[in-house]
């Protein structure tokens, strides 16, 4: 028994945390990706995928507030913390 929601019972994607989004994320990308569908559901999956990307979107953003509120009690104040991805580190 596949975890994928079904076309019939899809997922709210507001209930999903941050790795449950991102797999289905790509789940959702690599369907679409392989081509060959109707419009509809090649609407349908695409709809979804920006559903995700939104969802994954506000849950980082909510864990970067989280994280700098730790920092600000920590120091007494606010200190930016520079976050790089593995692709600006080259």
């Amino acid at each position: 028994m596949s975890d994928r929601p079904t076309e019939a019972s899809p997922v709210d994607v507001g209930t999903l945390t941050f790795d449950e989004a991102l797999l289905d994320l790509q789940r959702t990308v690599a369907e679409l990706e392989q081509g060959g569908l109707p419009l509809e559901r090649s609407l349908e999956l695409y709809e979804r995928g920006v559903a995700l990307h939104e969802r994954c979107a506000a849950l980082l953003s909510d864990a970067e507030l989280r994280v700098q509120r730790l920092l600000e009690r920590a120091a007494g104040q606010i200190v930016a913390a520079e976050a790089r991805s593995d692709e600006e580190a080259d």
